[in-house]
């Protein structure tokens, strides 16, 4: 058995999977790692990276097309290729990929290729996968172990999550595409309903947008984006809408019909009338649900709750020596949320002094469309329902030196403290490159930072950065370059 028995498995190597498998094998840990599909999981595969890099041709393309506007001549439009814009998302997850294959070597780490199911506490049997590797990841690594029996001290659920699906307008990979489809189209549709509006459904419709497409989001709730905080939504959209994009909130897509290469969605408002939008596709991006299913969570009496595992603040389940990180345990659903999660759970196990639960108000939210949106702590909003007495500092991009060279003036930094306290609470970005800013602000929080000790930073010039501390200079009346 001593090559079937470790101190931890962990089910799923996406990037709280992996991330937690190398903080256990640095702890001295013998450790396994299984994985059914391709090492990287959906974020590095599907999600998070190849979408940014996707993105990042759309930025490019949008600055081409601008060139005027810099002093710069090109002849004629800047056009995409798509399948040489696909390709090199690919690539990149391709690349990914396989550094996360060096990672489980150089760390000593065992990858067991298939699917795990739970049989006993301390035990998993693993069989042939149902999902095999896909296009262009890179070959399944050398020296992996397969189908078979395992023991663990310790088993850790990393399973992630998958998109949610609407009765009756389920994706059928053609006309009704999930973030999967909508990755790698091989043809550019002219036209696209997007049904939600949350990072993954603005991202796609930014990036679409982009490229060409007539574009229309849906959103059921009344702003766009429903998780920001309401002032930062609004300028977000008041920016897409200008870059052409039609945004219909508070409605939804009562029911589609399908043509031959295109599909009606109509869409029902507040007040009750129906509007029927053709377009090409249309993109289901109404949320995740994590993936719980035929991991024999039932038989050990695991403990779900609307379709997640329910853990303590250190990844615990109800079953002794089971533990869940990262999107199968709940919301938020963030790569990094899951990664540090990961962290938490195997530092507990291992007994390293000091460990505590992670403060779940301070993990930030980042949305990379045109504009970018970046947040962490209370929305104003939500300071206020909990009786907060607050202060509230803004500052506008426009007002910003760096920004106005980079030809990015349109974007604004919000900020909010407790008065009492002078706490940093709250910081809300729409703009250029907001989702490298936003750490300034976590780091804040993180070291309980107060408003005195922000005033006191010295920010460098010229950067966008300078803009942090003036929206906190507002916020008590002291702002010096509005």
């Amino acid at each position: 058995m001593s090559g079937t028995s470790y101190d931890v498995i962990i089910i799923g190597s996406g990037p709280g999977g992996y991330v937690t498998a190398i903080r256990a094998a640095q702890l001295g840990l013998k450790t396994a790692i299984v994985e059914r599909e391709h090492l990287g999981g959906i974020c590095l595969n599907w999600g998070c990276i190849p979408t940014k890099a996707l993105l990042r041709s759309a930025e490019i393309l949008d600055n081409a097309n601008h060139a005027k506007s810099f002093g710069l001549k090109l002849e004629g439009k800047m056009t995409a290729d798509v399948k040489d814009v696909v390709a090199r998302s690919r690539g990149v997850s391709a690349r990914l990929n396989g550094g996360v294959a060096f990672l489980m070597k150089k760390n000593k780490i065992d990858v067991i290729w298939g699917e795990a199911k739970l049989t006993k506490p301390g035990e998993i049997s693993v069989g042939k996968s149902t999902k095999p590797v896909v296009e262009p990841q890179n070959p399944v690594p050398k020296g992996v172990k397969g189908e078979g029996t395992y023991t663990a001290k310790h088993i850790i659920v990393a399973t992630g999550a998958r998109p949610r699906a609407l009765p009756g307008i389920e994706p059928d990979g053609k006309l009704i595409w999930t973030y999967f489809e909508a990755m790698k189209p091989d043809v550019m549709p002219k036209s696209l309903v997007v049904m939600g509006s949350g990072a993954i459904g603005i991202e796609f419709a930014s990036f679409y947008r982009s490229m060409g497409a007539e574009v229309t989001v849906v959103e059921v709730m009344p702003q766009v984006m429903p998780v920001e905080d309401a002032e930062i939504s609004a300028f977000a959209r008041k920016q897409l809408e200008k870059r052409g994009l039609k945004i219909l909130t508070e409605a939804k897509v009562a029911k589609v019909e399908k043509g031959a290469n295109s599909v009606t969605a109509h869409v029902e408002t507040k007040d009750g009338k129906v509007e029927k939008i053709t377009a090409d596709r249309l993109i289901s991006a109404v949320g995740v649900q994590g993936n719980i299913e035929g991991l024999g969570l039932e038989a050990l009496g695991v403990k779900t709750d609307r379709g997640c595992i329910v853990i303590d603040g250190y990844g615990k389940t109800n079953v002794p020596g089971l533990y869940a990180i990262g999107d199968v345990a709940g919301p938020p659903m963030l790569a990094h949320k899951a990664e540090h999660e990961g962290v938490i759970c195997i530092e507990k196990i291992a007994g390293v002094p000091g460990v505590h639960p992670m403060e779940m108000g301070r993990i930030p939210g980042c949305t990379y469309c045109n504009p970018q949106v970046a947040s962490v702590g209370l929305t104003e909003a939500k300071a206020k329902e909990q009786g907060r007495d607050i202060r509230v500092g803004r500052y506008s991009f426009a007002a910003n030196g760096k920004a106005i060279a980079l030809g990015e003036d349109q974007g604004m930094i919000k900020t909010i403290f407790d008065k009492k306290t002078g706490e940093l609470i709250g910081a809300h970005m729409v703009g250029a490159e907001v989702t490298e800013l936003i750490q300034g602000f976590v780091v804040a929080m993180n070291l309980e930072t107060t408003e005195e000790e922000l005033m006191h930073t010295i920010f460098p010039h010229p950067t966008l950065s300078e803009m942090m501390k003036e929206s906190v200079l507002d916020a008590y009346g002291r702002v010096l370059n509005a």
